[in-house]
């Protein structure tokens, strides 16, 4: 009897995880964790190739950041447009096809860069910049794909399988960071030990196979997750919505006189975008389907901005931008000083696993307290949380060998510069110790050099960092599942497309800060404007929160 019950027990746990193996959000989870380990693989190693490329400078890699992120700037709102417009499993196709044969051919770019350096770089130095700027343009394009796959499955999909339950749909979005957290541990943590131990052009050939190979075991799940889920396939008939607010919008922001002018056949100028008139082929007609079609990118602009400037939660995405603001993220900028400081990119690698972890714990945060206390009062702990943790950076830069000496602004006027530049790509000594040391040609002083001093501002900086990963995920996952419940299934993919932009704009000006100030020495006063910005961003959030629960915000939570 005794067996039996447990035979029976063994078939019930084998029955029950073979049904979660084979579950909806199974499916979709996996799906996303395999586009999100080649995407991490592939954004941290690209900081160390074009920090290592450049000479150790954040130029490259600030430019690099400043293009992909105007990129969505200019086309987030379009690019959610597309989504909304289009099936469900053919953007998710056609996104994914983008992002991951970009990377793929970027990361081949960059292997053949490495391999044939030394003939390129005394030869043909021209090529070397073509090569930059191809990296540059293809990784734009990987970029706009990713953004679509984003829409797609965390601001679309998880939408429709979480039934319309908020606990529910805050569960599934934890997991989803999680999942992402997790891939911030393994994915650079593999590529970075491949990096060092093996080389840098092997890296390059281990990314673009994983993004060959994955896109269509990812395609796979997908495809699987949209035949399983029937409420898929179908969405809210939403042309005729879309041409209403067009139409609103046009007859609210439009000038007088054009309304006047066009008063008369507003009705057929708010379709013209979509339906061609049934008159016989003539010239004039090509000539204002093709101006249409031209102006039809800008107007998609235009008016998604509007329509997302007149949600209740503006605000609240508002706040969510300025956190982009900050190099105080693992971030290229941010990997990059941190090589340029003496720490290897397997060490690297490591601190942005740990930096995982604790945003992990910040998914966990957020679902306790959004059970306990509610979503809205969940961001303003998150925001208390983060801004505490980065205190520790804003002391970190008036530490001994803290970053920020303004007036050295360039090594082109150290002596035995070439001697530094060896010995801090061979041994990781920091610039900041050898410039110290004045070293000699003989380089004997080096190892007299005391580095405790240095290290320890490098180390609250990214104690700082790591601990504020909490508070900004548990606030990232309120914002987003407020957009969640309260944007429209007709216009999800263009309102959370031009959130992307709004984080891309504010991305770009932090860029913009570090190709004022590209050298290591100037790091420490972007260390402050960033922490600036964050306190900015939360203020704005109060704003929001207190606007819509007024004195209710401050009601205590339910432990």
């Amino acid at each position: 009897m005794d067996c039996s019950d447990d035979k029976t027990h063994s078939e019930g746990c084998i029955g029950s995880i073979m049904k979660q193996l084979t579950s909806t959000k199974f499916f979709l989870y996996l799906s996303y964790a395999l586009s999100t380990w080649g995407d991490r693989m592939w954004h941290f190693a690209v900081s160390v190739f074009l920090v290592e490329l450049y000479g150790h400078s954040l130029l490259l890699t600030a430019v690099y950041g400043f293009v992909v992120s105007g990129s969505i700037l200019l086309l987030g709102a379009v690019i959610g447009d597309w989504v909304d417009k289009n099936e469900r499993i053919k953007a998710a196709r056609t996104s994914l096809v983008i992002q991951n044969i970009s990377i793929m051919f970027c990361g081949i770019i960059l292997m053949m860069v490495f391999r044939y350096k030394d003939q390129v770089t005394t030869q043909h130095k021209w090529l070397l910049t073509v090569c930059y700027i191809l990296v540059i343009l293809i990784a734009t394009i990987a970029n706009i794909g990713s953004t679509a796959t984003g829409i797609i499955i965390e601001r679309d999909w998880i939408v429709v399988l979480s039934g319309g339950d908020k606990y529910t749909l805050a569960g599934m979005n934890a997991t989803i960071r999680r999942i992402d957290q997790v891939t911030n541990i393994l994915a650079p943590m593999a590529v970075g030990q491949i990096m060092t131990f093996a080389s840098l052009e092997t890296g390059c050939g281990f990314v673009s196979a994983w993004n060959l190979m994955s896109v269509c075991a990812e395609y796979f799940l997908l495809r699987k997750l949209y035949d399983m889920t029937p409420e898929l396939a179908s969405k809210t008939p939403q042309q005729e919505e879309n041409m209403e607010m067009k139409q609103r919008n046009v007859q609210e922001y439009e000038s007088c006189e054009l309304m006047l002018e066009n008063e008369k056949s507003v009705e057929l100028e708010s379709t013209v975008m979509d339906k061609v008139p049934d008159v016989p082929y003539s010239k004039k007609t090509n000539r204002t389907s093709c101006a249409s079609e031209c102006v039809k990118p800008f107007k998609t602009f235009q008016d998604g901005w509007i329509l997302y400037y007149k949600q209740p939660f503006f605000l609240a995405g508002l706040a969510l931008s300025f956190l982009y603001m900050t190099v105080l993220g693992f971030d290229s900028v941010t990997v990059g000083y941190a090589y340029t400081q003496g720490l290897s990119s397997s060490v690297l690698s490591i601190l942005t696993g740990v930096s995982a972890i604790v945003g992990i714990l910040g998914t966990m945060a957020f679902t306790w307290f959004q059970k306990r206390c509610g979503l809205i009062q969940t961001g303003g702990i998150s925001g208390i949380g983060q801004l505490s943790s980065l205190t520790l950076c804003v002391v970190s830069v008036f530490m001994p060998g803290g970053s920020l000496n303004l007036f050295n602004t360039s090594y082109a006027n150290v002596s035995n510069n070439e001697i530094i530049e060896e010995y801090s790509i061979s041994t990781y000594v920091p610039y900041t110790v050898l410039l110290e040391a004045n070293i000699t040609e003989n380089s004997s002083s080096v190892s007299s050099v005391s580095m405790k001093e240095d290290l320890s501002s490098v180390i609250l900086l990214f104690t700082g960092v790591i601990a504020s990963r909490a508070g900004l995920w548990s606030f990232d996952l309120t914002v987003t599942q407020l957009i969640q419940e309260n944007a429209k299934e007709s216009e999800r993919g263009i309102i959370n497309g031009v959130q992307d932009s709004m984080n891309c704009l504010l991305d770009m000006l932090h860029f913009v800060m570090v190709i004022m100030a590209p050298n290591p020495e100037s790091f420490g006063l972007l260390v402050l404007i960033s922490v600036s910005f964050v306190a900015m961003g939360h203020m704005l959030y109060y704003c929001y929160a207190y606007k819509t629960l007024g004195k209710h915000l401050y009601n205590l939570c339910q432990f």
